[in-house]
């Protein structure tokens, strides 16, 4: 389901940070539980909230949507799913 991919992908983006759910959350001026259930699927966060949270983490909405899937497909060294999702 799309909620568990962009959780799933905030939470990789955060432990990469380095910073807690807490810590996020005051960031992007949102609730810790908020945080918790975005990274668990369970919320369904709107493009403004996305943004705060993306914002919060230094990252664009562009970044997130497109780069990252694609930089994740080419470390799998898949080059011909890269080719088929550009086109």
């Amino acid at each position: 389901m799309i909620t568990s991919k962009i959780g799933n992908r905030i939470r990789e983006l955060r432990k990469k940070e380095g910073i807690s759910q807490e810590k996020l959350a005051f960031k992007a001026d949102l609730d810790r539980t908020y945080i918790a259930g975005v990274e668990s699927g369970k919320r369904n966060v709107s493009v403004k909230t996305l943004k705060k949270i993306l914002d919060a983490l230094g990252i664009t909405l562009i970044i997130f949507i497109i780069v990252f899937p694609l930089f994740n497909i080419l470390k799998k060294k898949r080059p011909v799913q890269v080719f088929r999702r550009l086109v």
